[in-house]
C-alpha cells in the first residue's frame, strides 16, 4: 500500500450499518405516497446513492414525486431514522489506531452532514475526525465527488494524500472521478460481484486487515 496522509471516510456501510434506518424512512415515504411496499432487494439497494435516484431509478417516481418522496423520507429520518443504526465491528478501534498514528481523518459521505456529524457522535467517532463542515444548502442533496472534494479541502489535502475507504461501487466511482485511491471494505453493503466490476485499489475484508496495512505504510520510510 501506498503512503498516505489523509484517509476520507463513507459513512453508511463503511463505519456504520445504517440499513434499518434507511428501510423504514423509505417504507414510511413509499406508503405515504400511495405507493407499493418496496421489495427486500429494492431497499438494499437504496443504501449508498442519493436519495432522489432511488425513487426515481428503483421505484419509478417522476421528479416531481421523487422530491415529495425525498421530503417525506427526510421527515421520518429526522425523528428516528437517523439513530436506527449500529457501528460496524472495528470501526472505532480503526479511527483510534489512525489517529495515534498520524492520519488526518474526515467524512466523504453523500448523507447530509448535520445527520451524519450526529451519527459519528453517537458512536464516538467524532474526536477522530475533522469535522467542520459548512452549512449545506437546505433542500442540496450532496454527491460523493463533491464530499470527497469537500474533505480534501478541509483537510488541505492534495488528491495523491488521500484515500477514501467505502463499501460500495459509488464510492468507488466517486473516487476515480476525483482522481483519488480507493479501498473497499466488505464490511457493508455491496452486491456480489461488485467489487469484480467495479475494482478498487486496495480490497480489504474487515476493520483488522485495513488498519495493519495503513499502520504498516505509515512506518515504511
Amino acid at each position: 500500500m501506498k503512503k498516505y496522509r489523509c484517509i476520507l471516510w463513507d459513512l453508511d456501510g463503511t463505519l456504520t450499518l445504517s440499513h434499518p434506518g434507511i428501510y423504514n424512512c423509505m417504507r414510511y415515504a413509499l406508503e405515504k405516497l400511495g405507493k407499493p411496499a418496496p421489495l427486500e432487494k429494492q431497499l438494499r439497494l437504496c443504501v449508498g446513492p442519493p436519495l432522489d435516484w432511488s425513487f426515481e431509478t428503483l421505484f419509478g417516481l417522476s421528479k416531481e414525486d421523487a422530491q415529495k418522496g425525498v421530503a417525506l423520507y427526510r421527515e421520518r429520518y429526522e425523528v428516528a431514522g437517523w439513530a436506527e443504526n449500529d457501528p460496524v465491528a472495528g470501526a472505532l478501534e480503526c479511527l483510534k489506531r489512525l489517529k495515534e498514528a498520524g492520519y488526518e481523518m474526515a467524512l466523504a459521505t453523500s448523507k447530509p452532514m448535520h445527520y451524519a456529524l450526529k451519527i459519528v457522535e453517537k458512536f464516538g467517532f467524532l474526536p477522530y475526525l475533522t469535522t467542520e463542515y459548512e452549512p449545506m444548502i437546505p433542500g442540496y442533496e450532496p454527491k460523493k465527488t463533491d464530499m470527497i472534494l469537500k474533505g480534501m479541502q478541509l483537510l488541505g489535502a492534495k488528491r495523491e494524500e488521500c484515500l477514501l475507504v467505502g463499501d460500495r461501487k459509488y464510492d468507488i466511482v466517486g473516487a476515480r472521478e476525483v482522481g483519488v485511491d480507493v479501498a473497499g471494505l466488505e464490511v457493508g453493503y455491496a452486491e456480489e460481484g461488485e467489487f469484480e466490476a467495479y475494482p478498487p485499489d486496495y480490497r480489504f475484508a474487515d476493520f483488522a486487515e485495513l488498519t495493519a496495512a495503513l499502520l504498516a505504510a505509515k512506518q515504511e520510510k
